[in-house]
């Protein structure tokens, strides 16, 4: 069956998880760091104040991610959109009215759980649990909504809040999740999709189903955590430190800005192309592959300073992002089974949100205290690239189970 036509015999679920996954933008790290410099400014704080108050939220929400993740276990897919598109709403609205440095911590925090956390965990958990024979094309369809996101977004919010403010800007996120994202994804989950002769085929071949505690207890999963938490770690930290990046290098906000198309439109195309190969080969056999776009943008980024490497970083960036989210988001329920995936991708999911608390946090102090910033990124490269030789007997033993 071709992509368009795969699509559209399940058009509404597809649908619904790739918008669940755009507008969980709103509490993402490249959204969220485009308004860092005005909350600097507004309250008097530092770049290490900043990326300090930004880790410990995340992390907050992090913790609190494999208990309420595993709510996507317990209620339909339905139930838990609407639970977590109210609460980013909210969030969303707080950000815009926040009074202090106090309830920007907690805003920050709603932001993260809401946003980065559920609304991304609802759209892959659900697909997890909708396609089995298929699984790679529908994780690749589904994911489209960070790189389409990514592409539209930015660009949108810089212009918008030149215009209206950053507060403004917003209310306006707040306003298209209750009067667009809420009743459309809503609309189109309000009719359950019932697995394919085909899924129910590929489900009974799952095998083992794994329950959190076994996986906990798996030393393979905190192998491929450790190279897997590399992208959301570095990347987020030097999104977040944009606006330093940008000064560093002598570039300008809006080239930053527009090098989000670039990493867009490699996202897309690269989860396409992971999610045949997924398909084909397996998530096991493609693992070690995960890592190495991203090592390749940071030792460019790292080395160069001309403006054609902010769009041949974001390049790799959105390869490797596209890349590893279609492979990850079908490698849990491939490795471990599917009748606890929800529970499972809530601990990989909250340890990725932790990492992503680490990066900025870690980076900001860093250049408080004068580490150069090129040799930071070199330093994200070489662990890449030791990680990617991890990450290759990982597989080895992953695949080695299928044949037991």
């Amino acid at each position: 069956m071709s992509y368009f036509a795969f699509f559209r015999a399940n058009f509404r679920w597809l649908l619904a998880a790739y918008l669940l996954t755009f507008f969980s933008g709103f509490g993402q790290t490249y959204f969220i760091s485009l308004f860092a410099g005005d909350i600097r400014e507004e309250f008097g704080l530092s770049h290490g104040d900043v990326g300090g108050i930004y880790m410990l939220a995340t992390l907050g929400s992090a913790l609190a991610l494999p208990w309420v993740g595993k709510l996507a276990d317990d209620f339909s897919s339905s139930v838990t959109a609407a639970g977590v598109m109210i609460g980013l709403t909210v969030a969303c609205l707080g950000m815009a009215l926040v009074p202090s440095v106090w309830v920007l911590f907690v805003v920050i925090f709603a932001l993260r759980l809401f946003g980065q956390g559920m609304m991304t965990h609802t759209a892959l958990t659900a697909v997890s649990k909708w396609f089995s024979a298929q699984r790679g094309r529908a994780m690749s369809i589904a994911i489209m909504g960070f790189p389409s996101g990514e592409a539209i977004l930015p660009v949108t919010f810089v212009a918008l809040s030149l215009v209206i403010g950053w507060r403004n800007s917003w209310f306006v996120a707040a306003g298209l999740m209750v009067l667009v994202a809420l009743p459309l994804i809503l609309y189109l989950l309000a009719k359950e999709r019932t697995p394919s002769a085909a899924d129910n085929e590929a489900r009974a071949a799952e095998g083992r189903q794994w329950t959190r505690s076994e996986v906990l207890k798996d030393p393979v999963f905190w192998i491929i955590s450790a190279g897997i938490l590399a992208p959301p770690c570095f990347g987020t930290a030097i999104m977040f430190h944009q606006a330093y990046l940008v000064e560093l290098k002598g570039w300008t906000k809006e080239l930053f800005a527009s090098a989000f198309i670039v990493m867009a439109v490699f996202s897309v195309a690269s989860s396409v192309v992971a999610g045949g190969l997924v398909d084909r080969y397996s998530a096991r056999q493609l693992l070690a592959l995960t890592l190495m776009p991203l090592m390749l943008g940071c030792f460019a980024l790292a080395s160069f300073t001309s403006p054609v490497v902010a769009f041949v970083y974001m390049g790799f960036l959105g390869m490797g992002n596209g890349f590893a989210a279609t492979l990850i988001g079908a490698l849990w329920p491939e490795a471990y089974g599917t009748r606890h995936v929800g529970a499972i991708r809530a601990v990989a999911f909250a340890l990725m949100v932790f990492a992503s608390a680490a990066g900025p946090g870690a980076m900001g102090w860093l250049i408080d205290a004068g580490v150069s910033y090129n040799v930071q990124v070199a330093g994200m490269g070489a662990y890449c690239l030791l990680m990617v030789f991890a990450l290759l007997q990982a597989s080895v033993a992953l695949r080695k189970r299928t044949l037991q």
